[in-house]
């Protein structure tokens, strides 16, 4: 039944499954002089949200005409250093208030122009594989038999905090599960699903949305991507 599915998939050219949810808190107005910086929230135990996905949520909300200003995260944790480090940093964000009782604290974090933090967990990862691909080489000739697939969900929270108010504004999430191939007919033939681009992709329009304060699309069934 997997085979089955995951040949479909090749049709499609790489297929995926995307959901997207909202649960908002408060409402959230980002002035034109106000700052966000994207941050991995930090784990306890087992991998942290990988980098390059942080960096694809920053660029992206920064991106087009209406894009905003994104402070580089490594940059706020140095300037914010040590109220912002992974072992240091607040678990809740009603504990910002104690800290910018700081007046130093407070001065670091005026400075950097940031009000919104917002803090992502998740990470992608393989669920499924399956099938069997053997190469080979001979004098004159060379090439592949046979077919291979392999499935990867990519989830991902996101957790808005209001600095000025120290509250959580709310959580975004997105969950992209893919299934690729490999097809063996003579030429190895690719047909990958890329999940976490999809991933950041739609977590990030609809942190986009939370921000600006829209109302969240209504709930929907999961939806078929291309790729």
């Amino acid at each position: 039944m997997l085979i089955i599915c995951a040949l479909g998939c090749v049709a499609l050219v790489g297929c995926m499954r995307a959901r997207t949810d909202e649960v908002r808190e408060m409402a959230t107005v980002v002035g034109a002089d106000e700052g966000i910086v994207v941050l991995a929230k930090p784990q306890t135990d087992g991998a942290g949200t990988e980098a390059k996905f942080l960096d694809c949520v920053g660029d992206r909300l920064k991106s087009g005409t209406n894009g905003f200003k994104v402070h580089d995260n490594e940059a706020f944790v140095n300037a914010m250093f040590p109220w912002f480090e992974p072992s240091t940093a607040p678990v809740r964000a009603e504990a910002v208030s104690d800290l910018l009782l700081h007046e130093e604290v407070a001065h670091r974090l005026e400075q950097t122009g940031v009000r919104y933090v917002v803090w992502v967990n998740g990470v992608t990862r393989k669920t499924d594989s399956g099938g069997s691909l053997a190469c080979g080489a001979a004098p004159g000739a060379a090439g592949c038999i046979g077919f291979g697939w392999w499935e990867k969900e990519s989830d991902y929270q996101a957790t808005v905090w209001d600095l000025r108010q120290s509250r959580s504004a709310g959580t975004v999430s997105a969950d992209v599960t893919g299934t690729s191939a490999l097809v063996g007919a003579v030429v190895p033939l690719p047909f990958i699903a890329r999940v976490q681009g999809t991933a950041c992709n739609r977590l990030s329009d609809q942190l986009k949305t939370f921000l600006r304060g829209e109302p969240a699309a209504k709930p929907v069934a999961p939806t078929i991507a291309r790729h």
